[in-house]
């Protein structure tokens, strides 16, 4: 496995950012909304006899056709049994469009060219909110003609649902407004408050919490118009620093310039040597990788200088060594928990 070293500048300091960008209205945003119904038109890769479930719900439509079916007697495997799943955006409105997502839950092999029929989309609730129908789609192809998707069995059915149901929102009678940050930070929530206080010169805008900040609507405004300014503000946003290293593919993206003290961490026969001396002294047999690294080839040693000694330092140096993922992911951890890296540490 290759190991994907990626160095951002994630230490914290503050960067101008719109508070679109690091904050939500409350209430304004998605709703999820599910289905089932089946898929026909597949050429013999839909759901075997095994699918019971699938053998009744043609039975089942073919009823409300007038045509009475036994479902053991139905041997097709030209239909499959799907769920169906869309995001339902906020203020969508009668005869809006969105695309659905198509998943087998039988055993059908490909949904390729197969058809949606129509399936009622029903939010937590159990209310009706879309309609969707349509061809399916699953991707492109490859060389051989084969569905390039790396799942034939789930696809999409682009624009084929239909809103049916609107979710009412009235924000033109609304006085008040709640924002969320996306994530939890004092100095932040504190920011958007000065930033919005300023700007209408009162006292609107209130942090209550390190991610919730409370909005009364100025005068002469409506909620619409007020929203759309106060998102288009600009604060000086505190970003955190963070390592996060994904253990499956052993990408590490971490800030060029989060230091770690003196440690020294044994890993295997590999040895990194993080020294307290305003100089290093290199072993025989050691090759110097910048100003502040020397490596010992011989004994698979990194050695550096305090001050200099970074995330990203290490991370090239265990590289070069030929460190494999699960070795850079261990001295890491290692390191974190003797409290040679202050800053947080995750693992996904």
């Amino acid at each position: 496995m290759r190991i994907f070293v990626l160095l951002f500048s994630l230490l914290t300091f503050l960067q101008a950012a719109r508070i679109s960008e690091v904050a939500n209205v409350v209430g304004v945003r998605d709703n999820q909304i599910i289905g089932y119904s089946l898929v026909v038109g597949l050429k013999k890769t839909g759901d075997g006899t095994t699918s019971k479930f699938t053998l009744q719900s043609i039975a089942n439509m073919l009823k409300a056709m007038n045509i009475d079916m036994n479902p053991v007697d139905i041997k097709s495997k030209n239909v499959a049994a799907v769920v169906v799943t869309a995001r339902f955006a906020p203020f969508a409105r009668q005869g809006d469009s969105l695309d659905v997502t198509v998943s087998s839950i039988g055993d059908a092999k490909s949904l390729e060219g197969g058809t949606l029929l129509m399936t009622p989309l029903k939010g937590v609730d159990g209310k009706i909110y879309a309609l969707a129908q349509g061809p399916i789609s699953i991707g492109g192809k490859n060389e051989k003609g084969a569905g390039a998707e790396s799942h034939p069995t789930v696809g999409l059915v682009y624009g084929g649902g239909l809103v049916e149901r609107e979710i009412n929102q009235d924000m033109i009678h609304m006085h008040n407004a709640t924002l969320s940050l996306k994530s939890s930070n004092f100095n932040n929530a504190v920011a958007i408050q000065n930033v919005i206080n300023a700007k209408y010169h009162s006292s609107i805008a209130t942090a209550i919490d390190p991610r919730t900040i409370n909005l009364e609507l100025p005068a002469n405004k409506t909620m619409v118009e007020f929203l759309a300014e106060v998102q288009n503000l600009d604060i000086n946003y505190a970003q955190e620093q963070k390592i996060i290293i994904n253990e499956r593919t052993g990408t590490i993206v971490a800030g060029v310039d989060v230091e770690v003290q003196p440690v020294v961490v044994t890993q295997g026969d590999m040895t990194v040597k993080i020294l307290s001396q305003n100089t290093v002294s290199k072993p025989a047999g050691s090759v110097s990788m910048d100003k502040s690294l020397v490596i010992g080839l011989n004994e698979n040693e990194v050695y550096t200088e305090k001050g200099t000694t970074t995330v990203a330092n290490i991370a090239r140096s265990l590289q070069k060594l030929g460190a494999t993922p699960k070795e850079m992911i261990s001295i890491f951890q290692a390191m974190k928990s003797a409290g040679a890296i202050s800053v947080d540490l995750e693992v996904i």
